[in-house]
């Protein structure tokens, strides 16, 4: 093959390159985006694909916040069926939590167990968290040096016994630990005082659920993570924000230097607790979905750059776990499985609010993927992996739960109209077919 030859060329008026939307031809050598001419150039490759004219070629999403549960509770979800979810969303990297496998990802082999259980089922690449609970500080480092992108811990009761919260005291002696060789702490940051003293949960009234999970709870223990990182001087990040209220304080942070991240997710973005039906147990997740007007001020503080990333919290459960014959929020595991969904969720609100998909995609792709410093993902640019999606975002279409690929069919979008279509995705310059798994493990400093 000679040099002037790519194994693929992708033409078209729309790619999304660093600095925009343009017209371009790239060249894919090896899984690898080895040239970026203007359209018109003539590339040649093995393979040629000219884009149709809706359709816009947009960076692989990177998912930075993915339960899996594979193994120990793999009939809540697995590598498979997550991934192949993944992948039909136009994610081509995720993340998995260290919890709700058993066992956690605490230790360096319970890493290992992980590992072998997603090697030949990723149909997307797959890096992993490791944990942070009482009594594993010394395992920190060992799986710092295994790859995990971080350590992810809570700041309350985590909803499952063999993953323990670390009171705040805990976690900042963590944090100095992890500063020593520069990792992150992920936060899950509800106080568990203020929940305690909160309105109980049970019955099937969402209202009551909103209460029993105030945003004081969120506050307080955001607050908290912001004074520890302080004094640590360790990167935080906090997970999953739902209370706006935490903005201000999370901007003042920032502007002090703490170096401090936050995510947000796409059900506190397209979905109001004043329009969740009593007993509707799959919006259930922690902390809760808000207010209407919570929500539009969590879009400006995206807007504001408060906010750094969107990432799903893909949490599923069998569908016994949901109470769904009760509605029991108090009894209902919390979780949302969103993961097939992202892009075109977060596209549909976007657009109503004149955000261009350009930004939508940063905070999908390149922003999650610089959170866990990941070097060759989130962005189309010369020396990244040909990992990308061939994104229609006229398209309409209704979500059918039976559609969705992750492994029980329920969702709090089942028969909703959403905005964007996944037409295809690539991994490396080869088009995911969801037959034959091609995803690799990734290691911190090595993808």
């Amino acid at each position: 093959m000679s040099e002037q030859t790519f194994d693929l060329v992708i033409r078209g008026e729309r790619i999304m390159t660093t600095a925009g939307i343009a017209s371009r031809e790239i060249g894919v050598r090896d899984g690898v985006i080895v040239a970026m001419e203007p359209l018109g150039n003539g590339l040649d490759g093995a393979q040629i694909i000219e884009l149709a004219p809706d359709e816009t070629l947009i960076p692989g999403l990177v998912d930075s916040h993915v339960h899996v549960n594979e193994p120990g509770r793999t009939e809540w979800e697995g590598f498979a069926s997550a991934t192949k979810a993944a992948a039909a969303g136009g994610v081509t990297t995720i993340i998995d939590m260290p919890l709700n496998s058993i066992p956690p990802t605490v230790n360096v082999d319970a890493l290992a167990q992980k590992r072998a259980a997603a090697e030949t089922q990723a149909f997307v690449d797959v890096g992993f968290w490791g944990g942070a609970i009482p009594g594993n500080k010394a395992d920190l480092r060992p799986l710092h040096d295994e790859g995990v992108f971080g350590f992810k811990c809570f700041l309350l009761h985590s909803g499952v016994d063999e993953f323990p919260h670390l009171e705040a005291d805990e976690m900042e002696d963590d944090m100095a630990e992890l500063k020593t060789f520069d990792s992150l702490m992920i936060v899950h940051a509800e106080d568990s005082r203020s929940i305690d003293r909160a309105p109980s949960a049970e019955g099937d009234q969402y209202s009551r659920f909103l209460a029993s999970r105030p945003r004081g709870a969120e506050n307080v223990a955001i607050a908290e993570v912001i004074e520890r990182a302080r004094w640590t001087g360790t990167r935080a990040h906090i997970l999953h924000l739902s209370s706006s209220d935490a903005l201000p304080m999370i901007a003042s942070a920032k502007r002090d230097g703490v170096h401090l991240t936050v995510e947000t997710c796409p059900h506190y973005l397209t979905l109001l607790s004043e329009e969740i039906p009593n007993g509707a147990t799959a919006f259930k997740c922690c902390p809760p979905i808000r207010e209407a007007s919570n929500r539009e001020l969590l879009w400006q503080g995206l807007q504001d750059g408060i906010i750094d990333c969107i990432v799903s919290d893909h949490s599923p459960s069998t569908l016994d776990l949901k109470d769904l014959e009760n509605g029991d929020f108090g009894v209902a595991w919390g979780g949302v499985s969103s993961l097939q969904l992202g892009l075109s969720l977060i596209w549909s609100e976007a657009r109503k609010r004149d955000i261009p998909l350009e930004q939508v995609v940063e905070w999908m792709s390149a922003r999650p993927a610089a959170l866990a410093r990941l070097q060759r993902k989130g962005q189309l640019a010369l020396g990244y992996d040909a990992d990308f999606s061939i994104f229609a975002a006229d398209d309409t279409f209704v979500v059918d739960v039976a559609k969705l690929h992750h492994k029980n069919p329920i969702s709090p979008y089942a028969g909703k109209a959403l905005s964007g279509v996944v037409r295809s995705t690539y991994l490396r310059g080869e088009v995911l077919d969801l037959e034959k798994p091609t995803g690799r493990l990734i290691r911190r400093g090595a993808a």
